[in-house]
């Protein structure tokens, strides 16, 4: 029981360590910012920020994250991998 509330805890802080890294790319007029986690915060073409593309690319990455997940899932998970 412990190991399983130590694991809770390191995976907590790798999660919040994942959300405060960003990094940004400039280049042909376009500005992005993603964080660790693999999450878009900003995005500008020619200095105008559009947050409804932001939203969208977000909304369809986690789609595609849930549907990788639920395949890994039905093939077995991490075990069917290892075996």
């Amino acid at each position: 029981m412990f190991d399983k509330a130590k694991l809770m805890a390191q995976a907590f802080k790798l999660k919040k360590a994942l959300e405060s890294e960003l990094t940004e790319m400039e280049e042909s007029g376009i500005l992005i910012k993603v964080s660790g986690d693999q999450k878009i915060k900003y995005l500008s073409v020619n200095g105008a920020e559009n947050k409804i593309l932001v939203e969208v690319i977000n909304k369809a990455m986690k789609k595609s994250q849930e549907g990788a997940a639920k395949k890994m899932q039905d093939l077995g998970g991490l075990d069917g991998l290892l075996k």
